[in-house]
């Protein structure tokens, strides 16, 4: 790629101010940015996706740099198991959403930015509409479906979609974009894994300062995209692991066959995302509401209730009564449990005790059920006590 994706036209009307030249003087006397381009900055327009571990150290880099407008898509609020790693974010901001925070702290780095929020989920009724008035897109979304979604709407709407993903002490950063020459995310994942055999952050856990290494790298890849320097991560990926303190980096090539950006696409919009990530199933899973797990405790109903989490989570936060038996451990000891009496799973949020379900019926059990929302819902709604991690 050579070139600013800012054309001249929009990167002329912008001017700074006497006040932004001071701001940005670092920038004005490098010759490879210079005003021309902390101009092309300001005229530009990018959209992050997720204002939480990923989203945090690129929107306030991009913010400080001087990126003109920045947007912002998320939905949840601030919770204090968030604060390790989502630096947008304080302490007197738990329990307030994650836009209204993010908003006061990029005011503050910079006040002469615009800042675009949009309290939704990304979906893929609104992600087109959302996607088309933005230059880049940052996607810092941690499940695959909206990886998927940001992937297929950057290839339909022509926009460069810089992505990043963390996973305990390793991450990895590239540049999709198949109308620059680039491939897409469909290129280098086909299909998406089972959802069952990827954990994300809040189950396997993340070293909170990784997101940050990641998350700067999208922010530089995006000035770089902005400003017309340097190579962009376009056809590589790269790699990081923490604990070597090693990159590593793979060269990628475009599928011919590729549904999306292949020579012959059978995909033209947004399709059902979650259908096509396996998080939908026809025959639900048995669950029952934290409410009604109380009710039944009160009332000393007899049941079971077993704890699929791992030995070092039980010791974090447990509910009384519940019995642990890792998921990995529920094949080999089914002998414990009671046929007879109904059985009630949960693990942190509701996707491990989900498969211990579908398990247990795979093996004749037919009265167990799904805690919703796991031991999460029950400290959110039943019992603050319980610690949250």
């Amino acid at each position: 790629m050579k070139g600013s994706i800012i054309d001249d036209q929009r990167t002329n009307a912008v001017h700074l101010s006497t006040e932004e030249l001071q701001r940005y003087s670092r920038h004005l006397i490098m010759p490879e940015v210079t005003a021309d381009g902390q101009r092309r900055l300001k005229a530009a327009r990018v959209l992050c996706i997720g204002a939480g571990g990923l989203g945090s150290p690129a929107a306030l880099y991009l913010a400080a740099a001087g990126v003109g407008t920045i947007g912002i898509v998320d939905f949840d609020d601030v919770d204090l198991s968030n604060l390790q790693r989502q630096i947008l974010h304080g302490t007197k901001d738990v329990g307030r959403g994650k836009l209204e925070s993010a908003q006061d702290r990029l005011r503050d780095i910079n006040p002469e930015i615009d800042i675009e929020l949009h309290q939704c989920r990304f979906s893929s009724e609104n992600a087109s509409e959302i996607v088309s008035s933005y230059d880049v897109v940052v996607d810092g979304s941690d499940n695959f479906a909206t990886r998927y979604l940001s992937n297929d709407v950057c290839v339909f709407e022509q926009k460069p979609n810089v992505y990043g993903s963390v996973f305990r002490f390793e991450g990895q950063t590239t540049v999709f974009a198949r109308h620059l020459g680039g491939p897409c995310y469909r290129c280098l994942f086909p299909e998406p894994p089972p959802p069952e055999s990827v954990p994300n952050c809040a189950q396997a856990g993340v070293l909170g300062v990784l997101p940050g290494i990641i998350g700067m790298l999208q922010a530089i890849e995006t000035i770089k995209l902005i400003v017309g320097i340097g190579e962009p991560l376009i056809g590589r990926l790269l790699h990081f692991d923490a604990l070597k303190v090693k990159f590593r980096e793979l060269n990628l090539r475009r599928d011919p066959q590729c549904p999306v950006c292949g020579e012959n696409p059978t995909i033209f919009a947004p399709i059902d995302y979650e259908q096509f990530c396996g998080l939908r199933d026809e025959a639900p899973i048995p669950a029952i509401s934290v409410q009604e797990l109380k009710r039944k405790t009160d009332a000393r109903e007899a049941f079971e209730l077993i704890d699929v989490r791992e030995p070092f989570e039980y010791e974090i936060a447990r509910i009384d009564g519940a019995k642990l038996i890792p998921l990995g451990e529920i094949a080999d000891r089914m002998d414990e449990l009671q046929r007879e009496q109904p059985i009630i799973l949960h693990c942190h949020s509701g996707q491990r005790s989900a498969q211990a379900v579908r398990l247990l019926q795979q093996r004749g059990f037919s009265h167990v059920y799904n805690l919703e929302g796991g031991i999460d819902a029950w400290s959110d709604q039943i019992d603050p006590s319980v610690p949250k991690y």
